[in-house]
């Protein structure tokens, strides 16, 4: 068995810094290109394996999804005009937009790209859950879907899902990249290669890909959607992704104006653009625009407790009150505060993050700072002032260092 996650998590916010002249250079030549670093790298562009931020990100500008949620996470309409759901709640009937099209590619006739239709819907969700494809998004279907006909295109503008019983999550999941609709002629025409041979209807059409180096996208100008005045988007004539590793060189790219948008702030930097409060310094206000916004992840450390594990062999960690003595050793709040500039709420009430509908602090008390009951914790333990504690290593990745050290440097003192 596993143990439930030490709560000593912090909640993010997705913080974007958007440079107020960003594309300037691009508008002298009378183009509009977006530009912004992905320092992690992009595995592939294919939505079956959009299992991280940096691919999902790719993967929303090149395809689209049934529906889409929005700011308040309330689903809307995307591909899919309109839909209807069975008293039974298992029969979700989707009208399709008959304006859609997919982007001009070779692997279609003369080269273009042909109007998106139900079997397409089909064919992507069946292909989701083909085990030679491995996705790892096949969970969004399984044990859920009717086991005889899960998928139905009734006619071209018509598709049908079917439940083995009522499923209220669906919607919202099938916003997901996983569920992005794609052709079956780029499926089969590329094969393996169609992780880097992209072919979808969003609102950027594939250039090139050089991994490592740049990946580069341009407007799909038969795009369906418009803005509040009507407008045909994208507005944007193209986006050109970088992939430097170092975060440090993604911020001084961004200081010189060579990127237009980082969705993090280097840890080096991070005092020199923001106060501790997390608001601009003044030194950059009106030169930078700083976007917050809740962010559905949580930060954790995992403990292993399957006692039939041998690491777990006169391990400490194996001891509830142990692991309660953790949680309440170490400053959450001081942890955001200083190490993250505000940047994040403490994970006080729970695992669920604060943006998610299902948070509530008022019915949910998780864990505050509390050196005294923790020092209490150890004793009911048998591990008076930590005596006798087997050794607890603590393994992170760099960029969690500092937090790593936080945590140490604070239960060292319990």
């Amino acid at each position: 068995m596993r143990a439930p996650f030490v709560k000593y998590s912090f909640w993010l916010l997705l913080i974007s810094v958007i440079l107020l002249f960003g594309c300037r250079d691009q508008k002298s030549h009378g183009l509009k290109i977006f530009h912004y670093n992905e320092a992690t790298g992009i595995a592939s562009l294919d939505p079956a394996f959009a299992k991280n931020q940096s691919v999902m990100w790719a993967v929303h500008q090149l395809y689209n999804q049934l529906v889409e949620v929005d700011a308040e996470l309330q689903v809307k309409p995307s591909l899919a005009s309109s839909w209807t759901i069975d008293p039974s709640g298992t029969v979700y009937q989707f009208t399709l937009r008959q304006d859609v099209f997919f982007h001009d590619n070779g692997c279609f006739p003369n080269g273009k790209g042909r109007r998106m239709v139900a079997r397409d819907v089909e064919y992507s969700f069946r292909r989701l859950m083909d085990p030679r494809v491995a996705s790892p998004g096949t969970w969004i279907f399984n044990g859920k879907v009717d086991s005889l006909q899960p998928f139905l295109a009734i006619n071209d503008s018509v598709f049908q899902l079917r439940l083995l019983k009522p499923y209220s999550p669906v919607l919202g999941i099938l916003s997901m990249q996983y569920c992005s609709i794609v052709p079956k002629e780029a499926v089969e025409k590329y094969g393996p290669d169609f992780r880097r041979q992209p072919v979808g209807t969003g609102p950027f059409r594939f250039v090139a890909w050089e991994e490592g180096l740049s990946l580069l996208l341009h407007r799909h100008d038969q795009y369906f959607e418009t803005d509040g005045a009507g407008r045909r988007l994208p507005m944007l004539d193209g986006v050109n992704v970088s992939f430097y590793d170092s975060k440090a060189t993604e911020f001084l790219l961004f200081r010189q104006g060579k990127l237009d948008f980082i969705n993090d702030i280097e840890a080096s930097f991070r005092d020199e653009v923001l106060t501790k409060r997390g608001t601009l310094r003044p030194a950059w206000e009106g030169k930078i625009r700083m976007q917050k916004h809740a962010y559905l992840n949580t930060e954790y450390l995992g403990i292993l407790v399957d006692t039939l594990n041998p690491v777990m062999k006169g391990s400490s960690l194996r001891l509830r009150k142990v692991r309660q003595a953790i949680n309440y050793g170490f400053d959450r709040a001081k942890m955001v505060l200083y190490l993250r500039n505000s940047i994040g709420t403490p994970a006080s009430s729970g695992f669920v993050p604060a943006g998610m509908p299902s948070f509530d602090s008022s019915r949910v008390k998780g864990y505050t700072y509390d050196p005294r009951l923790a020092r209490q914790l150890l004793v009911e333990a048998g591990f008076p002032g930590g005596n006798g504690l087997s050794p607890i290593k603590l393994l992170t990745i760099p960029i969690y260092s500092d937090l790593a050290s936080f945590i140490a440097g604070q239960l060292a003192e319990i």
